[in-house]
């Protein structure tokens, strides 16, 4: 008897472990903002799903991944996203898919995934790529030339980048663990926001003149994805 005694709260503290510990699904967009009239949503978390009896082969599917994307741009490379957009089979499974070419000397701009993490394959040419660690961990940067066949990880919210040092054009893969991983460019968000963030604001969080920050705002920050 005394067994069932000890057994009992610790079951029910199992029981409550679990529920505290329960969490909600992550965010597959920017922002989900509530509405109380159901009429008036556009959007959920993700997408609706079809009817089970209507799906076919060709929502699984997708064509043109051996396509060579225009390249030339300010940044010198193009993303071909392969997420829940183009292949709707993808919802719910938390995984998505993108190739990336680079232009001699081009570059995939620092940027994060704030929903999801990286795994870079290079399958034409060379790349050196980077990411960095969180203030916490002291902004460590993390570097490596990537050859044909080699792999590196980019991990969710960190600062990272792809860069082409060679004179011969280079192509990637990189699969996501999101179907909808998301992509901040840190130049365009911080200096090409709508509106501008104020520059005297910038002057001081950059430390350098306001005249600096005047000169990147009327730049044209160009999105590659």
């Amino acid at each position: 008897m005394k067994v069932v005694y000890f057994l009992l709260p610790l079951a029910v503290l199992a029981l409550e472990t679990s529920i505290a510990t329960a969490s909600d699904p992550s965010p597959l967009q920017d922002f989900c903002v509530a509405v109380d009239e159901p009429h008036k949503s556009l959007f959920v978390n993700g997408k609706f799903c079809k009817d089970p009896k209507l799906v076919k082969a060709k929502d699984f599917f997708f064509s043109g991944l051996n396509t060579l994307r225009d390249i030339n741009n300010p940044v010198g490379s193009n993303v071909t996203q392969m997420n829940m957009d183009k292949i709707p089979g993808l919802n719910t499974l938390v995984i998505s898919l993108a190739r990336i070419d680079y232009d001699p000397y081009g570059q995939k701009p620092h940027h994060i995934h704030p929903r999801g993490s990286e795994i870079l394959v290079v399958v034409k040419g060379t790349l050196y790529v980077g990411s960095v660690s969180s203030n916490q961990d002291g902004n460590r940067l993390f570097t490596k030339v990537l050859k044909e066949g080699e792999v590196f990880v980019f991990l969710i919210g960190m600062i990272h980048f792809q860069f082409n040092p060679e004179h011969t054009p280079a192509v990637a893969f990189a699969g996501l663990s999101s179907q909808n991983a998301g992509v901040i460019i840190i130049a365009n968000t911080v200096f090409g926001s709508n509106p501008s963030i104020k520059p005297n604001i910038l002057a001081r969080a950059f430390q350098v003149d306001k005249n600096v920050i005047n000169y990147l705002h009327k730049q044209f920050w160009y999105d590659n994805n």
